[in-house]
């Protein structure tokens, strides 16, 4: 009985979960607007989508602004553990990174927008850039520290005992070790920052659009059946990353 009970709990809360994406898949076919009940299967929705040149162009921008936060986030997190393999004390400063954990996204946002006016920087593509990049090291730093400090010592004391310098051991032996944590954390770092809204509405100004504002736009006039398109797009193109990712010889590769 309690494992019935068991299976039926956990069969509801996935239903909770998932039912709203199925919807959205379902009615991204119908040939009516949203929310009009079903009346004929239909493809119009995506052949409109794949004409809105606007959309794609806000796509492309979340795209870039990820892809280049997520590399200098690494970078950056990689630079200050080789900084502590050469000797450097971080410990002090790494309690600092977990402050984009506790703060508010928003008051993050109003803080680098301060920041910008202050100095009198231009808002566009080199702020949100900035504002993701500093999002993107709370994650990195703390989480790549925390897996450094479980390392072996004693690969990196032979390594220099058998006449390494500092910089052959991180990159020969630290680097390799630290690579699984490192991806998984680029991969939680770009879905934040591709998804992220608060950020883009404080720190993109009036002349650059990303995805989640030219959605919003869109809102406002209405709910579009191509967002319904766009999120079963979306949705297939995350499914087939994590179907890559989660491969065998992908994972024997990065592990």
């Amino acid at each position: 009985m309690l494992r019935t009970l068991h299976r039926f709990g956990i069969a509801l809360v996935y239903l909770f979960l998932y039912l709203p994406i199925a919807i959205v898949i379902a009615f991204s076919f119908n040939e009516k607007s949203f929310p009009s009940p079903w009346e004929h299967f239909s493809l119009k929705w995506y052949y409109q989508l794949f004409q809105e040149r606007p959309l794609w162009s806000a796509f492309c921008n979340s795209l870039f602004i990820a892809l280049v936060s997520t590399a200098i986030s690494l970078t950056l997190g990689a630079l200050l553990i080789f900084f502590r393999c050469c000797g450097g004390r971080i410990a002090k400063s790494v309690p600092l990174f977990y402050g984009n954990l506790v703060v508010p996204e928003t008051v993050l946002a109003i803080s680098l927008l301060s920041y910008f006016s202050f100095f009198h920087v231009p808002l566009g593509l080199p702020t949100l850039v900035v504002a993701h990049t500093v999002l993107g090291l709370g994650f990195v730093i703390p989480i790549l520290h925390a897996r450094y400090l479980q390392l072996n010592t004693r690969l990196d004391e032979a390594s220099l005992v058998l006449g390494a310098t500092n910089k052959q051991t991180f990159f020969k032996i630290t680097l390799p070790l630290l690579r699984p944590t490192m991806i998984a954390t680029g991969l939680l770092i770009f879905i934040l920052s591709f998804d992220d809204f608060v950020l883009a509405y404080f720190c993109a100004g009036t002349t650059f659009q990303t995805l989640s504002l030219y959605l919003l736009a869109m809102l406002r006039t209405g709910v579009s059946p191509v967002m319904n398109a766009l999120g079963s797009v979306l949705l297939l193109l995350s499914s087939l990353l994590v179907l890559i990712f989660f491969s065998k010889k992908v994972r024997s590769r990065i592990v």
